[in-house]
């Protein structure tokens, strides 16, 4: 299994993600063309080698022209990076990070300041070199594609820093929201080490957070920080094949995904369905990967539900709270256990429907089957008033299948009549 692992001995900001990126093998053309498809003029991305305090690596500037200086003093909202992001040209997997990235922060700064979630202001975190680095992670991350991505402490530093809301103590309010229930320290360096953007991207993109482990190193990259101080300044990015199981000795082969990932459960007895249902809410908004209830038969012959959340190591901390917080349950349980599934990749595809999203799964290194986003194919049967077996029809028809992929009903891709079910 091919794991990520992020060391954050000296933190982590957006710039030095991208030099450890780039540092490890990204190649820098690669990442400007995807970083092109923002549509956004008036930036330039450069990398250079660098070093301190003995270790060399690779450090990334982005320099910003007047085009964007407006923005940059007064940032941008949610609302319009959101925007920004979903109609660009980037892949869906890169959209799909580069939004989750940006949400967290979204969401801290919500509660930081009290207000609602798309009128957030991003101030240094809006402007456009912050929008590239949270992007251009996105876009690395997929490059790379690492079946799981790991990190250890996060050094969060010390002193004070001096941001849009004044002179504040480390950490700001913001990067603190966004490290709850993530391992961390300060006092290490005598700066803010840590900033909004760094522990957003950690915040949404690791699956474990731990120091130890058995690993076989393949690459390593260091990122560059800006500042020289009395210790090395870098991010260490590690590409390593860890042991257990292999992909390649499983059903699927490459192109199988394996999570190590955790089941929470509880009995609940109390609950009217109304509740239940706003349980479940509760939970994907606060990061389950998927949940089920299960009826079944309580002491004194209750009538009563298992609820089951299934979620990576890096949400645990916000189910809990989300479980007592939501729910009648007075404990839970917690299940480790290990996830195989095929890989998946999400496509648009694009006609006189507008754009509906095709997802497709892959064994042995060969497409499996397809199937379209259901959201799409509703919203297309909404506008012109037809079925939704109709509007899968229209999108189907519109749509380059490729590769003779089957669909759910096992027919290829060439000969298939679009019939997918969720």
């Amino acid at each position: 299994m091919k794991t990520l692992h992020f060391d954050c001995f000296a933190g982590i900001s957006g710039d030095m993600a991208l030099g450890a990126f780039v540092d490890l093998g990204v190649k820098p053309e690669e990442l400007k063309a995807e970083l092109d498809k923002l549509g956004v003029p008036g930036w330039e991305l450069n990398f250079h080698r660098d070093q301190r305090c003995g270790i060399t690596g690779t450090s990334a500037v982005v320099e910003t022209g007047e085009l964007n200086r407006g923005h940059h003093e007064h940032g941008r909202s949610w609302r319009e990076i959101r925007e920004l992001i979903e109609r660009s040209g980037l892949g869906a997997g890169a959209k799909g990070r580069g939004l989750a990235i940006f949400s967290r922060i979204a969401a801290a700064e919500s509660q930081v300041h009290g207000t609602a979630l798309d009128e957030v202001a991003f101030h240094e975190v809006g402007a456009l070199d912050s929008i590239v680095d949270v992007v251009g992670t996105a876009v690395c991350l997929e490059i790379l594609k690492p079946d799981r991505i790991s990190c250890g402490e996060i050094e969060l530093g010390g002193g004070t820093v001096l941001c849009e809301h004044g002179e504040l103590p480390v950490p700001a309010p913001a990067t603190l929201i966004l490290c709850r229930g993530l391992p961390v320290r300060t006092g290490g360096f005598n700066k803010e080490m840590t900033t909004p953007t760094g522990a957003a991207i950690l915040a949404a993109s690791v699956d474990e957070f731990t120091a130890a482990g058995s690993f076989r190193e393949l690459r390593t990259g260091y990122g560059i920080g800006k500042r020289k101080l009395d210790k090395p300044n870098v991010l260490r990015l590690s590409l390593r094949q860890s042991p257990g199981l292999s992909a390649g000795a499983l059903p699927g082969g490459e192109s199988a995904v394996i999570e190590e990932l955790t089941l929470l459960e509880t009995n609940i007895d109390d609950m009217s369905g109304e509740e239940l249902g706003f349980f479940m809410e509760a939970l994907f908004a606060s990061g389950a990967l998927d949940v089920t209830f299960t009826p079944c038969v309580m002491k004194k012959s209750r009538p009563g539900t298992i609820v089951s959340v299934l979620a990576a190591p890096r949400e645990l901390d916000a189910l809990r709270r989300t479980v007592f917080r939501c729910s009648a349950a007075a404990g839970f349980r917690e299940i480790p256990l290990r996830r195989f599934s095929l890989k998946r990749e999400e496509t648009e595809v694009r006609g006189d429907f507008g754009t509906a999203r095709k997802k497709e799964l892959f064994f042995e290194g060969r497409p499996l089957r397809f199937k379209f986003e259901y959201e799409d194919r509703a919203r297309l049967a909404r506008e012109r008033g037809i079925s939704l077996e109709e509007a899968e029809r229209i999108i189907h028809q519109q749509s380059p299948i490729n590769n003779g992929a089957v669909n759910n009903n096992g027919v290829t891709g060439n000969d298939a009549a679009g019939k997918v079910h969720d």
